[in-house]
């Protein structure tokens, strides 16, 4: 499994790729790339993400963008496709071509061909991170990308409970494997506690506590932020806007603080 016996993607226009993974499903890992794309190109900078969950896309709908379609074009002698843009973001997806309630079907030799099709014919354009959005676990899309991208670092994403950390532990020891050797920005924790509206300084721990903060200290990587249990963050992300469309100040504050904490760890600085 040497990733350098695979042929490298070249997308030189493009300076720091980081995949967001998880080790299962529900954690909240889309809605974490998708705040953490906006958050990054709320602050200037020139900001792609990729829906690599074949079997899940759920980037389209979280932009508001489900009716659009990428457009094709032929640049020096190739087929090239062009991203939907929203929110600052630049955004490909298997969502863009399949109906909402289509299924893929599909084997792993073509899933992850298609993924390399997305980012090798994506004229991408100058961008400065482009995030990744990962799907659970740690099968042949996540080997194919990290075998064939050069990647900035992975985020990984967690719930407080033992479960979810369990899963998690999987997927970091993936990135964190001899022969892959991924350098792990960070772990996100996410519906950390739950504070009641009326109840500003109270904190319950609906899913347990310090699952996060232990992940990181195991893989020797930094807790990069928690964000509380709030619904409006569902309601805003079903209703295609983001976390800087909903009221509660707080989790404002943890994406930027997360987003400045992945400017700060990448290997270019921009």
């Amino acid at each position: 499994m040497n990733p350098t016996a695979f042929e490298k993607i070249k997308i030189p226009e493009v300076k720091n790729i980081i995949v967001v993974a998880s080790g299962k499903g529900g954690v909240g890992k889309s809605t974490i790339a998708a705040n953490l794309a906006v958050s990054l190109a709320r602050q200037g900078f020139k900001t792609a993400l990729a829906d690599a969950d074949l079997y899940g896309p759920s980037i389209p709908m979280m932009f508001g963008v489900q009716n659009e379609k990428p457009a094709g074009g032929n640049k020096n002698g190739r087929d090239v496709m062009y991203p939907v843009e929203k929110f600052g973001v630049k955004l490909v997806s298997i969502g863009f071509f399949v109906s909402p309630g289509q299924s893929l079907i599909w084997r792993g030799p073509l899933a992850s061909n298609t993924m390399t099709q997305f980012f090798r014919d994506t004229e991408w354009g100058e961008t400065d991170f482009m995030i990744v959005d990962f799907p659970p676990g740690t099968g042949d899309i996540q080997l194919t990308t990290i075998q064939k991208l050069n990647l900035a670092g992975a985020i990984i994403v967690t719930t407080p409970q033992d479960v979810a950390v369990a899963d998690a532990r999987k997927a970091a020891a993936m990135f964190a494997n001899r022969d892959l050797n991924v350098p792990i920005i960070g772990v996100v924790e996410n519906m950390s506690w739950f504070t009641p509206a009326k109840h500003p300084d109270e904190k319950y721990y609906l899913f347990g506590k310090g699952g996060g903060e232990k992940l990181a200290q195991e893989f020797k990587t930094q807790l990069l932020g928690q964000i509380p249990f709030v619904m409006e963050i569902g309601e805003v992300s079903d209703n295609g806007r983001t976390i800087y469309n909903q009221s509660n100040g707080s989790v404002v504050k943890v994406f930027d603080t997360i987003s400045n904490k992945v400017v700060e760890s990448v290997p270019v600085k921009i």
